[in-house]
């Protein structure tokens, strides 16, 4: 009998080039379809958490490894922080899932929320 696991090199090459076409869809997706790809991507047990999850073990592999000496710690220390970061991004970026989410709406539904502008506005004393 035939293992049904795929390949995991073949299997990461796969998504590296899934991710490469969603990519592409949503650069030019109009934006309620580019809204609910965001929000998948984002999702709780999306993307970016599946990618958090992969990172995460990876560093668990260099702590292995590094503490037998296979690699140098910095390899270990690096994916740790890299999941670490990758963990506050996603719970950053939880906090907006609404917003994408109400893009996916019809636009009657659609209420306006004020525009925040990526400039400071000086206080006038």
């Amino acid at each position: 009998m035939t293992d049904p696991t795929p390949d995991p090199v073949l299997l990461a090459r796969h998504i590296a080039q899934q991710i490469s076409q969603l990519t592409d869809h949503l650069a030019v997706a109009p934006p309620r379809q580019a809204a609910h790809i965001l929000g998948h991507v984002l999702a709780p047990d999306g993307v970016l958490d599946g990618m958090t999850g992969l990172v995460a073990a990876g560093s668990r592999f260099a702590k292995d490894r590094a503490t037998s000496g296979a690699l140098p710690p910095e390899v270990w220390l690096a994916l740790g922080r890299a999941s670490n970061d990758l963990d506050a991004i996603c719970g950053d970026l939880a906090e907006h899932t609404e917003d994408l989410h109400r893009l996916t709406q019809t636009p009657a539904t659609v209420t306006a929320r004020p525009v925040a502008s990526a400039l400071v506005a000086r206080r006038h004393r």
